[in-house]
């Protein structure tokens, strides 16, 4: 058995299965992707990696079974599945997942080809653990795979206080202790127990508070975006997708410099020399084809509002984020001996619903020298404003809304 200083859970015991997955070269390639990606451009402490974090979800999944009393094979397939929950993980986390999904079709929780082969493979099976099984979990199905993937997961439970702790903001402090004290599977489903409202609560304050304030925070949204942008143009040059998947956040970074098409924003990102906001727009102020509009049309607006702005096509970038969503807000607790959906019992999730909306922005962003054009030509391409005037006031160091123009 290991025992290993934690940051945020003290000391972490690891035996079993999840011993000898530990070195393995898929797990320790999760010490070199930080697990926020671009927000250490907002918060330089957060420099946490995806490897502490998935010892952290191990550790309370650890403890959600033995509270739960579930022993044996099916407790060392589910620490396994919460240990190797982020294998999957492209470099810099979520930050260019979508992008490589529209290459492989996979997601980071589409684990089943790396699973089953290489040392990951042989420790599973040496621990008598069918590594397809294990996939399943990790993709959340059946009523274990709900701890590791799920509205009550144990993974969001630790990324929530993880984020804060290496942030420093307060916002998603919550007792991950009583809630995995509070967890129950009634009829298969796992729910948190009676007398619970108010914890289902705290977790979805958590994140409704860290969403605006890290998560979503505009200047890890226009680094994002700028790295996204630059890994697309080494996917059209001489790298797949497959390859870029399996990297960690160094390789990328040495890829992206050492490639003509992307070393100029790699020379961005590596000073923090960001683009900034040419538009900032609210949800009720941009049409709804926008919001739904697919790669293929933003693209094609990326490309008018340059040639509209007169400026480098590849310096503009239109960023509409998902409609807003609360999956925390279907988690079920028991209120007078019944199973409930949180957002049918709880009149907060109501409130944080119109605030998440509120909350909701698109992003156009252009070097700084450009984003007064780029604004206009934005939103009469885009239609946010019959003038065209929705720009970002860089001036006097705020943000222009649509009203102010109106």
């Amino acid at each position: 058995m290991l025992t290993i200083k934690d940051s945020v859970h003290d000391h972490i015991e690891v035996e079993g299965v999840a011993e000898a997955l530990l070195d393995t070269p898929a797990m320790q390639r999760l010490r070199r992707v930080r697990q926020l990606g671009t927000v250490q451009f907002v918060y330089p402490s957060a420099n946490h990696t995806r490897f502490e974090h998935s010892l952290g979800v191990y550790h309370l999944a650890s403890r959600a079974l033995s509270h739960l009393g579930v022993e044996g094979r099916t407790a060392e397939r589910v620490r396994a599945a919460a240990l190797l929950h982020d294998v999957g993980h492209c470099p810099f986390s979520h930050n260019v997942e979508s992008l490589v999904q529209r290459h492989t079709g996979k997601y980071h929780d589409d684990v089943d080809e790396l699973l089953a082969s290489g040392e990951v493979g042989e420790a599973l099976r040496d621990h008598g653990l069918d590594p397809e099984t294990v996939a399943g979990l990790v993709a959340g199905e059946g009523q274990y795979g709900q701890l590791v993937s799920g509205e009550l997961d144990v993974d969001r439970m630790d990324y929530l206080v993880r984020d804060a702790h290496h942030t420093g903001v307060p916002y998603g402090t919550i007792d991950h202790g009583r809630l995995v004290r509070e967890l129950t599977f009634v009829d298969g489903k796992l729910v948190l127990a009676e007398g619970n409202v108010q914890t289902a609560e705290s977790l979805l304050l958590a994140r409704a508070l860290m969403n605006p304030t890290v998560y979503q925070h505009h200047v890890a949204r226009i680094s994002k975006a700028m790295l996204r942008r630059a890994t697309g143009r080494l996917l059209r040059g001489d790298y797949d997708a497959e390859t870029v998947r399996r990297m960690d956040d160094a390789d990328l970074l040495v890829a992206l410099r050492t490639n003509e098409e992307t070393a100029d924003a790699a020379s961005r990102l590596s000073t923090r020399d960001l683009f900034k906001r040419a538009v900032w727009a609210e949800l009720s102020d941009v049409p709804e084809s926008l919001r739904d509009a697919d790669h293929e049309t933003i693209h094609e607006l990326e490309a008018e509002i340059a040639a509209d702005a007169d400026a480098d096509p590849d310096s503009v970038v239109v960023d509409v984020p998902p409609e807003p969503s609360m999956r925390e807000s279907t988690s079920r607790v028991v209120v007078n001996g019944e199973i409930r959906r949180l957002d049918r019992q709880s009149p907060l999730v109501s409130a944080l619903r119109t605030a998440q909306r509120n909350q909701w922005r698109l992003g156009v962003y252009a070097p700084e020298s450009a984003t007064d054009r780029v604004g206009r030509a934005a939103a009469r391409a885009l239609g946010l404003d019959m003038d065209g005037s929705l720009v970002r006031e860089v001036r006097a160091g705020r943000h222009a809304t649509l009203d102010e123009f109106r």
